[in-house]
């Protein structure tokens, strides 16, 4: 019996063998293949083409039923013209108080409120202390990025979600957050659930754990965490408690706005025992983002607000807990690597067998498009997330191995140089293949009419003898490169033929070998001289072109300096002075500072003029706006209002005291004795001085105020 069970033993041995021998080809590339994939995927090399199938799988697949559990109130640009940025805090308390009457299951305000938008704060205070279920935002610091905090009344009552989001490398949003841990003894709840877990618990559904994993149970629904590995996603940060997004498309729900709400256009029906999520749609808040449906083929991507994506959010949970819709679901990683190394096989064993080429093709693009039509299907009913493109990559790619392997025995049993001639005779270009010994071997016809010479010619000549010296001895040297270093070249030369044109081409070169072990150089020409002149060309016209650009763009400097300063002095004229008063005041309300503003009228200029003439006026006034710039900081600005009128604008004064120096320091740089020509001058100043926000808050009574003030100045002159 143990003798039997030995000679059994044996056969099966030698028959395993036997298998091994025949079939090691078909093992080694499947093996090969398979490997290569599983490497790339785990390089992360493949995964933003898997995540491309997989985002066209949501886009093709059939539309799905409106949520009207789901309300949104979009602040579009039409609500901003009307009402204003940032929505004040009045306004937003009045909203909420509408929709509270309305007898919604639950508000989600999509909005910051972590600073008071006057007025209205204390109103909206109180109406988050007072109207039950509104879930407000905040933002959880992650890193080196700050947080946003929700209304302290809120927090107070447990009534907050985060709403931070999970950015893909490509920028797509695809998972989403549950719970965050910022602390080991603390979890924090998503602003989708938060408003989730409300609705359900009107439906009778609890959260519960659903396994081990501690996998979050709604109803029939389980949530499974997203591992770093899950899907596509390679080292994912797979921190807090996330899942893989079932979304919908953008119009799946009910949006109105806010102005419609307010004026009373919207039935209250559609509000009743609903969700109602408060957010921006408008463009200019840019809170826009990408999900699955947003890119498309041949337009740009379309993308949604943050309330339209929490509201998909939202969505998902209540659909898989109370409609049975299916969560994302992906295989674990050992079992996507046996799929993956299956498919080698498979596509290995099938070019082997079919020998043919063109049937090795067809059948492998069969089965590639069946694995893309299976993984769809599983995806529509089950919601799986099959590996489409490693299996596919492994397919083709041991049967494309295995047909190269085919191709190179086929080439072995053909003379090298009747398989060469016969392939590059059919190929436009000219070529030339050389042995070690840069002798021509083989020629197409393309080659003899590019050189102008008969084939049976050049095979007898060589580049000296066909060629000018210079071109001769570079072909030689970049021959002699290839040969040398067995990697492939490719440069420009100049090529001249037998009319005595020259020409500019290109030239492939690359080294092979026969079943003999014989070594060839192959090249490849192409002329490129027509692309050359063309370059050149643009380049000439693009330097005429940035020439012309250089000019137009001094010209707007100079005509825009003349438009904005005084021609006389350089110094900026009304309208510039206008305009920097205007960003100083702006500066100082950012920065709670005060702005100084100075106005100064000459004492006794009109007689310079009526007694030296305007040419020593001209130089006067010239000599003047020297010395102001001079005596003031780089952050001052002195302006020329006209005639003898100067401004100083003193952004961050420190007060009137401040300002007053600066007055009397500009009182005694122009008392100084002015040396004009031949004449020696002296003349004062008036000046009056106001103080922003002290003086006024508004810029023509602050102007005003300094106006007046020097002429009451002038008036002490006079006396």
């Amino acid at each position: 019996m143990f003798k039997l069970f030995g000679k059994h033993q044996n056969t099966i041995l030698k028959t395993i063998k036997h298998w091994l021998l025949e079939n090691s080809r078909v093992l080694i590339t499947a093996s090969t293949s398979a490997g290569i994939v599983i490497l790339l995927r785990s390089l992360g090399l493949l995964q933003t083409w898997e995540w491309a199938l997989y985002d066209n799988f949501f886009r093709l697949r059939p539309t799905e039923s409106f949520d009207s559990r789901i309300v949104i109130v979009g602040i579009d640009e039409a609500d901003l013209q009307k009402y204003g940025h940032p929505i004040n805090d009045q306004l937003l308390t009045e909203l909420l108080y509408k929709l509270n009457s309305l007898q919604p299951r639950a508000i989600g305000l999509d909005i910051y409120r972590d600073l008071p938008q006057e007025p209205g704060y204390k109103n909206l205070v109180t109406a988050l202390e007072n109207i039950p279920n509104i879930i407000g935002i905040e933002k959880i610091g992650i890193d080196n990025n700050l947080g946003i905090k929700a209304p302290t009344i809120l927090e107070q009552k447990q009534q907050v979600g985060f709403n931070n989001l999970i950015i893909d490398a490509d920028g797509i949003i695809r998972r989403s957050f549950l719970y965050m841990f910022p602390e080991n003894d603390k979890f924090l709840e998503s602003f989708p659930l938060k408003l989730a877990l409300i609705y359900l618990k009107a439906e009778g559904i609890e959260p519960e754990k659903a396994n081990k994993s501690n996998d979050l149970q709604l109803g029939p629904a389980v949530f499974h965490r997203l591992k770093i590995n899950d899907g596509a996603y390679i080292r994912a940060d797979a921190g807090g408690y996330q899942f893989l997004v079932n979304p919908r498309k953008q119009d799946s729900f009910h949006i109105v706005t806010m102005n419609d709400l307010l004026s009373g256009n919207i039935s209250p029906k559609l509000f009743k025992d609903k969700i109602i999520i408060i957010g921006y749609t408008a463009i200019s808040v840019k809170d826009l983002h990408l999900n699955s449906y947003s890119t498309r083929l041949f337009s740009s991507p379309q993308k949604i607000s943050g309330v339209e994506l929490h509201a998909s959010f939202l969505s998902h949970i209540l659909s898989s807990a109370l409609d049975g819709r299916a969560n994302i679901k992906v295989l674990p990683e050992p079992l996507e690597w046996l799929l993956i190394i299956v498919f080698s096989g498979i596509g290995a064993n099938l070019s082997w067998k079919l020998l043919l080429p063109k049937k090795s093709i067809l059948i492998t693009l069969f089965i590639g498009i069946s694995i893309t039509g299976i993984s769809y299907v599983s995806f529509i009913y089950g919601g799986w997330w099959l590996p489409v493109i490693p299996t596919i990559f492994s397919l083709s790619g041991s049967a494309a191995m295995i047909m190269f392997h085919l191709a190179h025995l086929r080439e072995e049993w053909q003379k090298s140089t009747e398989f060469l001639q016969s392939v590059i005779n059919a190929i436009p270009d000219p070529i030339f293949v050389k042995d070690k010994y840069h002798r021509r071997i083989v020629l197409n016809e393309a080659y003899g009419k590019f050189i102008g010479c008969s084939i049976d010619k050049l095979l007898i000549k060589t580049d000296y003898e066909l060629f000018p010296p210079n071109e001769a001895n570079i072909f030689w040297q970049q021959d002699e490169l290839v040969f040398q270093t067995s990697q492939e070249q490719e440069n420009e030369e100049y090529f001249t033929d037998a009319q005595g044109i020259t020409h500019i081409i290109a030239t492939k070169r690359t080294l092979h070998q026969d079943a003999a072990g014989n070594l060839f150089l192959v090249g490849v020409i192409r002329d490129i001289t027509e692309r050359k002149k063309m370059e050149e060309n643009l380049k000439e016209a693009a330097a005429r072109l940035e020439l012309d650009n250089a000019q137009l763009k001094q010209l707007g400097d100079s005509l825009y300096h003349q438009a904005h300063h005084d021609p006389l002095t350089g110094l900026p004229n009304r309208k510039q002075f206008y305009e920097c008063l205007s960003q100083a005041i702006e500066w100082a309300n950012l920065n709670e500072k005060m702005v100084g503003l100075l106005f100064l009228d000459l004492n006794g200029f009109k007689a310079v003029n009526d007694t030296l003439g305007h040419a020593i006026g001209d130089l006067l006034l010239t000599e003047v706006a020297q010395r102001l710039q001079g005596c003031l900081r780089g952050s001052d600005t002195v302006s020329r209002l006209g005639g003898d009128e100067f401004t100083v604008i003193l952004p961050g004064i420190p007060g009137k005291l401040g300002a007053s120096r600066v007055a009397e320091k500009i009182r005694h740089t122009i008392n100084q004795p002015f040396k004009l020509e031949d004449n020696t001058l002296s003349v004062g100043t008036s000046i009056g001085v106001s103080l922003y926000p002290l003086d006024s808050e508004d810029i023509d009574q602050l102007i005003n105020h300094a106006d007046t003030g020097m002429y009451e100045d002038k008036k002490k002159y006079k006396k």
